[in-house]
């Protein structure tokens, strides 16, 4: 073992100790104290509304990467990394049986180095991220501009390293060792499980471990046509996803904003799905025809739900309405733990900024998983616009086939919340429980799920078109008063309406594409794996997801 590895071993023994849970938990009723006392005083408050992204990918081989040499290093990062309120990522090594044939990778440390890229719970996975702008013309225009250039870079970094980055939902081409063996190979050290192929941050291992040990020692997963185990969290990073923020100017309207967004989720999702399928090697059925009708359009879903969600109370799932903006600091402190750390831990310096004074209080709220959660704090924007602010981060969406796509989706987001409370709109008079039922319909249906809705007439209608028409509606509503200009309203917004009227998602082009394939003569493990090819060429060559139809 490693002096790194012991550290980290001993890092995550202390955290799981319940002399840490005392201290942790004291030290998070006072910044709990401090925090509520902010909001009330309008500390968090800024002039303007202002967005921002997050982007999950994840890396295949390329070109002629038939094996992993040097640059595809494993070695385990610096322990101050936990100090990243996110959830943990997670990577994996792969070495293609055919030297074209695309299969999950590895990312090599260099990657990370010759771009702005971040690394993520998997060795396989990449995090791309956007710099905070305010909503308006120009600062949707930098948003685009930021995801493009920065995706570039992170592929043109990974391609001199004979790796190819995929803007996808879930991947199904498995290492050469296989999906099953990739994701559950753990080495033991110390009595601390070590999930090989998980970025072995101490506050992902803790996290780990602590979920393992919830669970009995492993972790169940149960979707149509697969039953199976894994004695890690690693299998959360089948999935990735992209997750829109929304900086909300007034505390005092935050309720507003927040209690809108969880009606939207539902028919979000519905336009974006994109992960109906495992790895072939996990399906154990007779009839693949029936699977292929009954698999959930969104199984990240699932995948998120059933890795983590091992504590009494369920810790992914669609939040409750809030009455009051600092019902969202309460959420947070009663929220179930999981592997609490200490900042001196990580850190020796005085506690100078927001993210310092409420170090502890960030560091359980990366554990609070909700579909939809309160974000406090983030990057300067400008004298009227700082570090300390409120935003909801939006969290269900996968990761979409193409930069124009996911710049959609982010617009999308942003101005339907944005619209549909500047206009007074009824939608949050929705019950909460038709809320929830709309989401998860949307995860296992797609485009044709049942969704619920309030029109701006007051009246309940489970009519996808008057939903989809109101839903775009507001999202130019909310754009426009943005001052973003109507023609790049309909740049942004175009692409993901034409889903619409196509009737298509990327999941059901998915779902088709196996379909054929198997009436074609082709085993699932070959229609699946054809469907994935066929899906990265496009990925990389057409502008938008409508192209492909």
């Amino acid at each position: 073992m490693t002096d790194e590895q012991a550290r980290t071993a001993d890092l995550v023994q202390r955290s799981l100790s319940t002399e840490t849970a005392a201290t942790f938990g004291d030290r998070l009723a006072d910044q709990a104290d401090w925090l509520r006392d902010a909001i009330e005083a309008g500390r968090l408050d800024n002039a303007d509304f202002a967005v921002g992204l997050e982007l999950e990918a994840y890396a295949v081989t390329a070109g002629d990467a038939a094996s992993d040499d040097a640059d595809g290093d494993t070695t385990a990062d610096s322990a101050t990394a936990v100090s990243d309120g996110g959830q943990a990522a997670t990577g994996g090594t792969a070495v293609a049986d055919d030297a074209t044939d695309p299969r999950l990778a590895r990312l090599p440390e260099a990657v990370f180095e010759e771009s702005t890229a971040n690394k993520e719970l998997g060795l396989h996975n990449v995090e791309i991220n956007t710099d905070p702008t305010l909503l308006g013309d120009a600062g949707l225009a930098a948003q685009a501009d930021e995801i493009r250039e920065r995706t570039a870079a992170a592929r043109a970094a990974t391609a001199d390293h004979d790796r190819e980055i995929v803007l996808d939902a879930m991947w199904t081409l498995p290492p050469s060792e296989g999906a099953a063996d990739y994701l559950s190979a753990t080495t033991d050290r110390d009595g601390v499980v070590f999930a090989d192929n998980m970025r072995q941050y101490p506050r992902y291992v803790a996290i780990d471990n602590d979920a393992i040990r919830h669970a009995g020692g492993e972790i169940g997963f149960s979707v149509p046509g697969v039953e199976t185990a894994f004695p890690s969290i690693l299998f959360e990073s089948l999935a990735t996803s992209i997750q829109p923020h929304l900086q909300i100017p007034s505390a005092d309207d935050f309720p507003d904003y927040y209690n809108t967004a969880i009606r939207t989720l539902g028919p979000v999702l519905a336009l974006a799905t994109n992960s109906p399928f495992m790895p072939a090697e996990f399906y154990d059925v007779a009839d693949p025809e029936a699977v292929v009708d009954e698999t959930p359009h969104e199984l990240r879903i699932a995948v998120f739900e059933q890795s983590v969600n091992q504590t009494d109370h369920a810790k992914v799932r669609v939040p409750r309405d809030i009455d009051t903006t600092t019902d969202v600091v309460d959420r947070v402190v009663a929220d179930d733990p999981y592997a609490p750390f200490l900042r001196e831990w990580v850190a020796d310096d005085d506690r100078e900024t927001l993210a310092d004074r409420l170090w502890e209080f960030t560091h359980k709220r990366g554990t609070y998983w909700r579909w939809l959660r309160c974000v406090v704090g983030g990057d300067h924007i400008d004298d009227d616009n700082d570090t300390h602010s409120l935003r909801i981060e939006y969290r269900p969406i996968p990761t979409q086939p193409t930069v124009t796509d996911i710049v959609g989706i982010q617009a999308l987001v942003a101005g339907v919340i944005r619209g549909l409370v500047a206009a007074d709109h009824p939608l949050s008079t929705l019950p909460w429980d038709d809320a929830e039922e709309s989401f998860y319909n949307a995860a296992a249906d797609g485009i044709d799920a049942e969704l619920a809705w309030v029109t701006a007439d007051g009246e309940r209608t489970t009519d996808s078109d008057a939903i989809f028409d109101e839903l775009f509606e507001y999202a130019r509503h909310g754009l426009g008063i943005s001052g973003v200009s109507s023609d790049a309203i309909d740049d942004y917004l175009d692409p993901i309406e034409a889903r619409v009227s196509a009737e298509a998602t990327p999941s059901g082009w998915k779902k088709q594409q196996v379909r054929d394939r198997l009436a074609n003569g082709d085993d699932l493990t070959a229609a699946i794996e054809g469907m994935q090819r066929e899906y990265i060429q496009r990925s990389r060559e057409d502008d938008a997801f409508v192209d492909w139809l």
